[in-house]
């Protein structure tokens, strides 16, 4: 069978960008990336709501051999890391593997041939050796089924999907969700509309942003220097390290990081009342930790109303809680985060022996070997795959490991035969997830809260039980002893 390409990419966005990086460093020009928009940069591309800012530093927050010294402060805003995606591709010369407004809808693996063949939304198909599935997990908006969601007769819409023609200025605005995008739209869109009401479920640990613009001398230091940018992103890592094993039973630091973000909550919120009603009653780190220095004041405005009580239902007019009250808005948003730690809308895959992917991982729970391989889908590798995501540092350090191991498993496949494959062995696959929730049981994802990192059986399926540093130590050697080796000549 003849093969088009010896690697597909599906996605062009951080993963799909740096998996191209390696591919074409290591001189392998025989790859293609499937991009479904007509621009690169994924979920910087997608999510352009008012403040989108990235919560983890820049220096840190971007492709390892691809600093960029121009960054505008110290944590990225939406635009600049678009704009840093885009000078990355167009530096590299990777324009021209990319193929845009092609939306991979099918992957079958054909085993007598040890590669996949993969069909777009016109039906048309390629055949490849190996799949990089690099389209990553934020990228289906999560709208909770709230009664009377159509019958509103006014703007609304979820904060990944943000109407830019829409102004706010002077409207009544709901805002649904306290999570990661909307302490960030709240401060930005509070001054300018006229009043705001904060849907609330579950309050979240909220610690000091600290964000810093970086002057023109220091960028001109990082241009002339590099080594001095190098060395601020291996402090932010350690840091971040350090910081991450509260998560992981460090009691004392866990005590002091809670204390901190205590303080900064009564600092912060005037209204006692208002104060009580964002103080979290879970372990902190159960949920997502965020970072904002603008979120709580913005509660001290006199137009900015948080709302505790529970959704009832949204009528024509607005939001009614379950105390009975109406709140007519114009405008409803809902900042709910996105479908992480369940099957919907995936690709359909099948693999060998009729094995679809979907399906099994319905059947027996979401699961992969270091986030990367799933028994009975050889030449299938999975970036930021099941319990590879971090809840303290970059998942481009992640993500960078991972494609290091993926080139290990490349070159095996290259150096046994045309038709071979790997597939990773399921007593492999299952004592590594086994070990992996036997972990997790002695983490604050443990600790009984609700959260987007678990599915709907309350599994968590999402996050790395360990530091970023082990995960690279971890997947730093390829065994091949793991895998049945199909097709060996």
């Amino acid at each position: 069978m003849q093969i088009d390409y010896q690697v597909a990419i599906i996605g062009a966005g951080f993963g799909g960008i740096i998996a191209a990086l390696k591919l074409k460093n290591s001189n392998r020009d025989s790859f293609i990336i499937f991009e479904k928009a007509n621009e690169v940069g994924g979920v910087w591309r997608d999510i352009t709501y008012p403040g989108c800012t990235c919560d983890v530093k820049s220096d840190l927050y971007s492709i390892a051999s691809e600093p960029n010294p121009n960054w505008s402060s110290s944590f990225a805003n939406q635009p600049e890391i678009f704009n840093y995606l885009k000078n990355t591709v167009q530096k590299n010369g990777l324009q021209k593997y990319i193929s845009f407004e092609t939306l991979i809808t099918k992957m079958k693996f054909i085993e007598e041939h040890g590669c996949w063949e993969l069909t777009d939304q016109h039906g048309k198909s390629y055949i490849v050796k190996l799949v990089i599935l690099a389209s990553g997990p934020i990228n289906h908006p999560s709208i909770p089924a709230i009664t009377g969601h159509n019958t509103f007769k006014g703007k609304i819409f979820h904060s990944a999907e943000w109407d830019p023609s829409y102004d706010l200025s002077g409207k009544k605005v709901a805002v649904i969700g306290t999570g990661a995008s909307a302490i960030q739209i709240v401060p930005n869109i509070a001054p300018v509309v006229s009043e705001l009401f904060v849907f609330q479920r579950t309050p979240a640990w909220v610690f000091p942003r600290g964000e810093v613009k970086n002057s023109a001398n220091k960028r001109r230091l990082y241009r002339n220097l590099p080594i001095a940018q190098k060395f601020n992103r291996e402090f932010i890592y350690w840091t971040n390290e350090i910081v991450g094993s509260a998560l992981f039973g460090n009691t004392l630091l866990h005590n002091l990081l809670r204390s901190i973000a205590s303080k900064k909550l009564l600092k912060e919120v005037n209204d006692p009342v208002i104060r009580m009603g964002l103080t979290p009653n879970y372990k902190m780190g159960c949920k997502r930790i965020l970072v904002s220095d603008d979120f709580y004041p913005t509660f001290n405005k006199p137009n900015v109303h948080l709302v505790s009580d529970n959704i009832r239902e949204i009528t024509p007019t607005g939001i009614r809680t379950n105390d009975g009250r109406d709140y007519e808005v114009d405008a409803i948003v809902f900042a709910t985060g996105f479908v992480i730690a369940d099957v919907e809308n995936f690709v359909k895959t099948e693999g060998r022996n009729g094995h679809l992917l979907a399906e099994d991982w319905t059947r027996n729970g979401i699961e992969a070997y270091f986030g990367i391989n799933v028994c009975n889908f050889p030449n299938l590798l999975l970036l930021l795959g099941p319990n590879s995501g971090l809840g303290h540092t970059s998942v481009v350090h992640i993500m960078e490991s991972q494609i290091n191991y993926m080139m290990h498993y490349l070159e095996q496949i290259e150096k046994t035969g045309e038709m071979a494959y790997l597939d990773v062995k399921p007593e492999v696959q299952r004592a590594y997830n086994d070990e992996l929730q036997k972990k997790l049981k002695n983490t604050v994802w443990a600790s009984g809260c609700n959260s987007w990192y678990l599915n709907k059986d309350g599994k968590n399926i999402s996050i790395y039980p360990g530091l970023a540093f082990q995960f690279r130590r971890t997947t730093k050697k390829f065994d091949v002893d793991n895998y049945v080796l199909g097709n060996n000549p």
